[in-house]
């Protein structure tokens, strides 16, 4: 499973010329999902994210967390962040997930970081979507479950 983690102070996502999610100050997350994923790997990340400490204390320094300051989560399906573009100029797609599989453990993440205590915003998997964002920072973090 891999996540692209944007701090945002902003971030929605626009299906059919309709938003279908916002969200103020928080994270928004670009999520990809491999047949291997399971579970417990998206249980894992979202703990993860979840203590993830980007935002700016007092001291201008990254020491907090999302629940610190009562962020929100825009999360979108991604399975081009497991495009493989070594090969040619067309990038292949072999390692993203199966849609079947990728579509329910995606929602499975959400409602677990909905468990949390967390409002998450979502789009729809495999929807054309058009994500606006404004990035605070710019922070931009990768996360790879095989590197948790």
């Amino acid at each position: 499973m891999r996540v692209v983690v944007q701090r945002v102070s902003e971030a929605s996502v626009t299906i059919d010329g309709e938003v279908h999610g916002k969200i103020g100050k928080g994270f928004l997350l670009l999520v990809g999902i491999k047949d291997e994923d399971t579970e417990e790997t998206a249980r894992k990340m979202a703990d993860k994210i979840s203590k993830l400490r980007i935002f700016t204390d007092e001291n201008d320094k990254m020491n907090l967390a999302l629940r610190a300051v009562n962020g929100e989560i825009l999360s979108i399906s991604q399975f081009t962040l497991y495009a493989d573009a070594a090969k040619g100029n067309r990038p292949s797609f072999a390692k993203a997930g199966k849609p079947e599989h990728a579509s329910r453990l995606y929602l499975y993440f959400d409602e677990y970081l909905r468990s949390l205590g967390f409002k998450v915003e979502e789009g729809i998997f495999a929807a054309d979507m058009k994500v606006r964002l404004l990035n605070d920072g710019p922070v931009t973090i990768l996360l790879d479950s095989e590197e948790l």
